[in-house]
């Protein structure tokens, strides 16, 4: 993940904006609270700290590791890039290879670079080398099915992990819930608002690449399901909806000034599908010096996405820890290549619809994630995905604020 580029925000938003920071900040001349647009008699700021935060709606499966489960064979894993996000090459793959190797189990780990050439040139070659089991991160949902269609000719079964191939021919699909992960990052923007008395907000949607990754529709999905009751009603307005093709960072910032300057800079929240769109929304606010005056979403818990949630930039992030996620994945393969029916090894698969293909026999292990704010950014760290020096590196005075250790 490169670090998104910072662009400032057009002339005209500068000039709505002034030095006085957005309207998000509250009209304080308005005595019945509700702002201009949406604003509370007190400035509305990013930081958010929850009692309650929204909860996941999934449920995790009481053993994902495997079981102490063992088998040989391959196993070939296909990673799609570098750049949507870090978590590829810094948990995926050593997360899997662990888990798969302390089965028994040769594990191929490879990292497509975002080439759909390249993707399907490593499966075909590890199908040539004798995988059994091909568990794959596709680049977009067509190379992927693509690919899917290879490895069934050659008699390979496939796991869609993270990402499932609409229109594709694998049978299973292990990843977290992603409609529930919009429902929870929706949710808490909403819950962030009204924790601090904002009647009646006005907010932009920052989807993530809904062109290329059904995991950003069902995003999208999961927040309109939050958002589009409180639309009716009048208790919320989405001011702008937009999407950042193809997931690439480098389309944020511009999006989001052309949001803002549509919106007329008079918004309170932004559903921001991962932290890297968010920082590169904060990156604008910051330079009209309205950067923690607005409730801002995230997911993935990056470093940065986690240091903008301390320093109070960032309202929240969604952990989904990629452990759980890894050794589930590497546990079905086991099983698969074991010949042992996935119930058996405690793994509870249900169905999952492809409206491309109704055909398709898909069934899915989805896993729940959860909401951080600054009053949960321990649990983090407790669960071993980073340390306290990963986060607080450089805001080392925010984090003792907040007692992160």
């Amino acid at each position: 993940m490169s670090t998104p580029l910072h662009r400032a925000a057009a002339l005209g938003v500068a000039l709505l904006i002034g030095t006085a920071g957005l309207a998000a900040c509250g009209d304080d001349s308005d005595s019945d609270g509700s702002g201009g647009g949406g604003g509370s008699k007190s400035d509305v700021t990013a930081a958010c700290s929850l009692d309650n935060p929204p909860t996941s709606a999934a449920s995790a499966p009481a053993d994902s590791s495997g079981g102490g489960a063992s088998a040989s064979g391959k196993v070939g894993v296909i990673l799609p890039d570098t750049t949507s996000s870090t978590r590829y090459e810094l948990y995926d793959k050593p997360l899997l290879e662990q888990a798969l190797g302390d089965a028994g189990i040769t594990a191929d780990v490879q990292n497509a670079q975002g080439d759909k050439n390249k993707f399907a040139s490593i499966a075909q070659s590890m199908i040539g080398d004798g995988a059994q089991v091909l568990i794959i991160d596709s680049i977009d949902a067509a190379s992927g099915a693509g690919v899917e269609q290879l490895a069934d000719a050659a008699g390979v079964q496939v796991i869609d992990y993270d990402r499932v191939n609409l229109g594709g021919t694998a049978p299973y699909y292990v990843s977290f819930d992603n409609e529930d992960v919009g429902r929870l990052q929706a949710q808490t923007l909403v819950d962030c608002l009204k924790d601090q008395g904002v009647d009646k907000p006005k907010i932009i949607m920052m989807n993530g690449g809904t062109d290329v990754d059904n995991n950003a529709v069902l995003f999208q999905k999961g927040a309109h399901s939050v958002f589009d009751p409180l639309v009716e009603s009048g208790d919320l307005e989405i001011a702008q909806e937009t999407t950042v093709k193809g997931w690439k960072v480098e389309n944020a910032a511009p999006a989001f000034t052309q949001a803002l300057t549509a919106s007329g800079s008079d918004i309170q929240g932004v559903l921001a599908a991962n932290d890297d769109i968010a920082n590169a929304v904060i990156g604008v606010l910051k330079n009209e010096g309205a950067d923690g005056k607005v409730v801002v979403t995230g997911q993935d818990s990056s470093v940065e996405g986690l240091q903008n949630v301390v320093t109070g930039k960032q309202s929240m992030t969604i952990f989904k820890n990629v452990t759980l996620e890894a050794g589930a994945a590497a546990a079905l393969a086991i099983s698969l290549i074991s010949g042992t029916d996935p119930a058996d090894a405690g793994i509870t698969l249900s169905p999952f619809e492809d409206p491309q293909a109704p055909d398709h026999q898909l069934q899915a292990l989805l896993l729940p994630s959860e909401v951080i704010t600054q009053a949960n950014v321990q649990d983090v760290i407790d669960a071993g995905a980073l340390t306290a020096d990963d986060i607080c590196a450089g805001i080392e005075d925010d984090c003792s604020e907040l007692g992160i250790k």
